[in-house]
């Protein structure tokens, strides 16, 4: 079996992203980037990729350069056999070297990284974590994935409706947050009392608002009386040394690595940044090829491993197989968002019960992409 294509196509919502301050609900992903890669036997992966989708499609696109180090991955795998995913990580790597080694052409990497597990998984009939190596659960908690309310009104009604919908943990993020530290706390205040003492709490902060590790120890001592399960990525991702500052300061856990990338990278985050919850991206770390590194990375250091995933169903469907794979699986991070793209992907689109989401045992991914919606929304 050998490789015949590598497609990257960029899909448009009818709404780009925002993070409107008063809205119920963020409308979800503007742009997408959904990666096909297609085998010389007609078996297909699919990966979705987070990031600026025009620039990691130029780098699949891209023709080769002639050096090895300057080409575009789709020069780089046509005629490859999917089976060496490591080797051909590798060679990824080295084409993109000159002009990538983080950013849109890791991110392309990972994207392409998932679609050959996938291959795999459907040629030899069996889920993706069974090629992992561990399969150590059938389901795993989810977590409501929103942003902050303008209010502390508008939280609690926003708690009472993931209620309604079965979810016992809820993150909130980004929105408001950070304008007014009056305000941050009083909107915490309003959902732990509307979720209640045993529904789980999480914050994302978000990073674009400037902080020092002095004012995020601040910040998260402020909430700490609201008990939140971790408070994540409330400084710059390269910002090693001032999270090592802020996770030895506060007893909260401190989560960061949505948008870190390599296993050498993780180890700086790990190692240096002293963070207590490690969350990788499938789409943006490396793909599943360098998540399994960052895995025994984490167990090696005796900390927790909560993967970042809020794009798509096909996001959320390699999370899952990567979380029945790992030692301990906390929560799957659920995109509550209402853009079209988010959740129309898969023609069994992944659901949330009673707070849990099963992880699918059908070979590759689990999941049937639905062609026709990467094709209706489908702009180049």
């Amino acid at each position: 079996m050998k490789i015949k294509d590598v497609e990257a196509m960029v899909l448009k919502s009818s709404e780009l992203y925002s993070n409107p301050k008063g809205a119920e609900e963020s409308h979800g992903i503007g742009y997408m980037l959904v990666i096909k890669v297609t085998t010389d036997n007609g078996i297909v992966g699919y990966s979705d990729v987070e990031t600026q989708s025009h620039v990691a499609k130029a780098v699949i696109d891209a023709p080769a350069g002639g050096a090895g180090m300057i080409d575009g991955l789709r020069q780089a795998l046509i005629g490859e056999d999917p089976f060496e995913v490591e080797r051909l990580w590798y060679k990824m790597y080295k084409c993109s070297v000159y002009y990538g080694r983080r950013g849109a052409a890791i991110q392309a990497l990972s994207g392409v990284d998932n679609c050959l597990w996938s291959i795999i998984g459907q040629a030899v009939k069996q889920p993706i974590y069974k090629l992992l190596g561990a399969h150590r659960r059938n389901k795993v908690r989810a977590y409501a994935s929103t942003l902050f309310r303008p209010t502390p009104e508008g939280m609690a009604e926003a708690c009472h409706g993931y209620i309604e919908q079965g979810f016992t943990a809820v993150k909130f993020g980004w929105g408001v947050f950070g304008e007014d530290a009056k305000l941050d706390v009083e909107l915490v205040r309003a959902a732990r009392e509307t979720l209640g003492p045993d529904r789980d709490l999480l914050i994302d902060p978000g990073w674009m608002v400037e902080r020092t590790a002095e004012e995020c120890i601040r910040m998260v001592r402020s909430i700490e009386p609201f008990r939140p399960f971790f408070v994540e990525d409330c400084l710059p991702p390269e910002d090693y040394d001032s999270y090592a500052k802020l996770a030895n300061a506060v007893e909260t856990p401190i989560a960061a690595g949505e948008q870190e990338s390599t296993h050498w990278g993780f180890r700086d985050l790990i190692e240096r940044g002293q963070i207590d919850i490690v969350q990788p991206d499938l789409t943006r770390c490396g793909g599943l090829t360098t998540a399994r590194r960052i895995a025994h990375m984490v167990e090696d250091h005796n900390l927790a491993l909560i993967p970042h995933a809020w794009s798509s169903d096909i996001l959320t469907a390699t999370t899952l197989q990567f979380l029945a794979y790992i030692k301990k699986a906390y929560f799957v991070e659920f995109n509550v968002s209402t853009g079209e793209i988010s959740r129309q992907l898969a023609k069994n689109p992944i659901t949330m019960k009673d707070g849990w989401v099963e992880i699918p045992d059908n070979p590759g991914t689990g999941i049937e992409v639905d062609d026709s919606v990467i094709q209706k929304y489908r702009a180049s």
